[in-house]
């Protein structure tokens, strides 16, 4: 290994050698400077994990010395030492940034042991940022997780859009980390310095969104005590996510056109513009190619948005991920960063066998009742029992064989939407709106998939 490198200051030659000596011997890289301002040009041409000052030297003194040090190089540990040691010299270094303070005539073996644990100290947190650092670049991007190869082109295409201004429109399942993807978007991008604000259009009642995305004066409707500032006004500046594009009314989505098309709006009630700058970016669950077809969204509207389009994949698309977000958030939930032997191999086997139609976020809710349940540990007895009952009743990784004589895919994928809004609704004791939330889904789409199946009877 690298042997560490020590900076030695002090204006008496006798301790500056007396130090080297003994630094050398116990396998450090030690250097040696006569005064503040030297040892300030040496910090500025290399890097020292530990300086070891005197305080009272001429010129700057060892605490001035220590302040520069903390704005030149903050994670060098700085070991101060004096012959007129006073608390108010103890309470200020510490206050600066000191690793610890001795008082001369000091014990070989007491400055060896406090050199030995600043750096071990050093080397622990050099290896805790690097190994930060090394998750967040191979597995991570602002809170998006996963090493395969579908999130990396997500996060590529992440880095590509966010510096523009392009209104991106982000498609997925519910569960998938739509909303993630947007706020890394704008937080590696120019407006990261301003708000995110984000809506969910399918959690709205109709006779209420116009209001709540563009806002309304006094008296412009029973109930409108006082004028109010709609989403566009609260971020202006930022970016604007709206999630479900999908369910916004018709109605509506030509006010939104004109929005993206003109740069502003009006308030409900108003009689004058407001002019907006504002990043759009959109995301749905549903395909909106479909819902224009179908006459549900208009296709000018539609175009607008897809300037950029981000397709986030499904768990089932990338379970080599599946161990890495289950990790996260055992370690989000149990408060443990040492996760050995706490998650059974046997019980990721099932979680990366189960196609997790809630995806992400269906994970999560799994991870975190198995940490309550199994006491920090993730286990076969703590996972939820319809996900080992998968595996254990013939829905592994051996049903997705394809036949030979080919299978219906539509048909296929729809028995298995069917299936689970049937199961949703029996363990909500029917109850849609429940239903929907277990599912990750808004009400309207809850509705939408019922009557795709002609269970939409009241």
């Amino acid at each position: 290994m690298e042997k560490s490198r020590v900076l030695v200051v002090d204006d008496e030659l006798s301790m500056r050698e007396f130090l080297i000596i003994l630094l050398e011997r116990e396998g450090y890289n030690a250097e040696q400077a006569a005064d503040a301002e030297e040892a300030l040009i040496r910090l500025e041409s290399g890097n020292y994990e530990l300086v070891i000052s005197d305080v009272s030297m001429p010129g700057l003194s060892g605490l001035e010395l220590l302040d520069r040090i903390k704005q030149l190089t903050p994670e060098t540990a700085v070991l101060l030492i004096t012959a007129y040691t006073t608390a108010e010299q103890a309470v200020e270094a510490m206050k600066l940034g000191a690793y610890d303070y001795i008082a001369k005539p000091f014990k070989v073996e007491e400055i060896k042991v406090l050199v030995r644990n600043a750096l071990e100290k050093r080397m622990l947190q050099r290896e805790n940022q690097l190994l930060r650092r090394e998750v967040q670049e191979r597995y991570s991007f602002s809170g998006l997780i996963g090493k395969s190869p579908k999130m990396k082109a997500v996060y590529s295409l992440i880095e590509k859009v966010a510096g523009s201004m392009a209104t991106v429109l982000i498609l997925g399942e519910s569960g998938t980390g739509k909303e993630l993807a947007a706020k890394a978007i704008h937080y590696n991008g120019p407006r990261k310095d301003k708000r995110f604000v984000a809506v969910n259009c399918g959690a709205i009642p109709e006779n209420l969104i116009e209001a709540e995305l563009f806002g309304h004066r006094k008296g412009a409707f029973t109930g409108a005590v006082a004028d109010r500032s709609g989403l566009f006004e609260q971020a202006e500046g930022g970016t604007l996510f709206l999630d479900e594009i999908g369910e916004v009314p018709l109605q509506l989505q030509a006010k939104l056109l004109r929005v993206l098309q003109e740069k502003e709006f009006r308030r409900i009630g108003d009689d004058l513009d407001k002019k907006s700058d504002v990043r759009i970016i959109a995301a749905s669950n549903r395909d909106l190619e479909d819902l224009v077809r179908e006459g549900n969204f208009r296709e000018d509207l539609y175009y607008r948005l897809d300037v950029v389009q981000l397709k986030m994949p499904s768990l089932r698309e990338r379970p080599e991920d599946i161990p890495l977000l289950t990790e996260h958030f055992y370690r989000k939930f149990s408060g443990n960063t040492d996760i050995r032997g706490s998650i059974e191999t046997e019980a990721l086997k099932v979680l990366i066998s189960y196609p997790f139609p809630g995806n992400v976020r269906e994970l999560e809710n799994i991870v975190e009742r198995s940490v309550v349940i199994g006491d920090n540990t993730i286990s076969i007895a703590s996972l939820p029992h319809h996900v080992v009952n998968f595996q254990q009743g013939g829905g592994g990784s051996q049903s997705f064989a394809i036949p030979a004589e080919g299978v219906n895919l539509e048909a296929y994928l729809d028995g298995i939407e069917k299936r689970y809004l049937l199961q949703a609704l029996e363990q909500c004791g029917g109850v849609r709106k429940k239903a929907a939330e277990l599912l990750g889904l808004s009400f309207r789409s809850m509705r939408y998939r019922l009557a795709k199946f002609g269970m939409d009877e009241e």
